[in-house]
């Protein structure tokens, strides 16, 4: 198998369809609409950037944990294992993934602290209850989730190459790269290879720079259907920004969210013995996790 083949392989592993992650999210719908469970992925996503960014690490780190994530719940409820705890997990391993260098265990917690204190008080206003064992542990669950299928191949590359094709790096890149952020934040990297994401946030920026390429795209062997349909996900995005305003609205649909039947109640000095007290209850996400994955897997 070349190293080509063994890529397509890779990617087409975690391509799903539509009905796919409507089969998998039914739990979580029937507490939640469609349109709050998406909020829900577009806060976490908001939190996996906050985190990197004041980590200081590349947007590709950032991109590979916002994916992980995504896949993580592609296939589990949200009450399987707290998304407040899934979101620096991916942090941490996509940084040891992408090859960013480890990133301190104190480092990790005191950043998450701050970033929920400073930025997501209105989401969070608690202390942030887990600990560096937490996220080892959730670290566990995920990479055994993911198969240890952890490389990921994103956008930005074949974006790219395809400006650089067109002679544009300087005019529709910065702009089509921008996009190619924004697209973390719906199902589109669950669903379509990174070459026609590139393409289709290409064609967007393309757009609003009145910028014509029909003849650039006319010698490509794509399907267009596909493009478009990334296209529309893209802006109905920006159309739910237009009038979603996060701060106001996310805590009443964080507060609908499927929760883990256990969640830290005291900080680790309050724990008996000293013990972290909220060791025991990751433990019991993970056997939450365990649950949904034999019923899952029952006939």
């Amino acid at each position: 198998m070349t190293e080509d083949d063994d890529k397509v392989k890779k990617i087409q592993q975690w391509m799903l369809d539509k009905q796919d992650l409507y089969r998998e999210r039914q739990q979580d719908l029937k507490e939640l609409t469609e349109e709050e469970y998406q909020k829900i992925m577009i806060f976490f996503a908001n939190f996996i950037q906050a985190l990197g960014e004041q980590l200081k690490v590349r947007q590709q780190v950032i991109a590979t944990a916002t994916i992980y994530f995504k896949r993580f719940y592609a296939r589990n409820s949200l009450k399987c294992i707290d998304p407040w705890l899934m979101a620096p997990t991916c942090i941490f391993l996509a940084s040891k993934v992408e090859e960013f260098g480890v990133i301190s265990n104190s480092r990790l917690i005191t950043t998450c602290q701050n970033v929920v204190k400073n930025k997501f008080a209105y989401a969070y206003p608690q202390e942030y209850p887990y600990r560096i064992q937490n996220v080892l542990e959730c670290e566990f669950y995920l990479l055994e989730m993911m198969d240890c299928c952890l490389i990921l191949y994103h956008a930005y590359r074949p974006l790219t190459k395809y400006c650089a094709d067109l002679n544009s790096d300087t005019e529709l890149l910065p702009l089509a790269w921008r996009i190619a952020n924004d697209s973390l934040r719906t199902d589109v990297p669950l669903l379509y290879p990174p070459y026609l994401i590139a393409l289709a946030c290409l064609h967007m920026a393309c757009v609003i720079k009145q910028k014509d390429i029909k003849q650039w795209c006319a010698e490509l062997s794509v399907d267009t259907d596909k493009i478009l349909e990334i296209t529309r996900q893209i802006l109905a995005l920006y159309d739910m920004w237009k009038t979603y305003d996060e701060k106001k609205e996310i805590a009443a649909v964080l507060a609908k969210m499927p929760k883990p039947k256990l969640n830290p109640s005291r900080p680790p000095s309050e724990g008996s013995n000293g013990q972290d007290g909220s060791n025991q209850s990751v433990q019991g996400q993970g056997q939450n996790l365990q649950q949904s994955n034999m019923q899952s897997s029952g006939p």
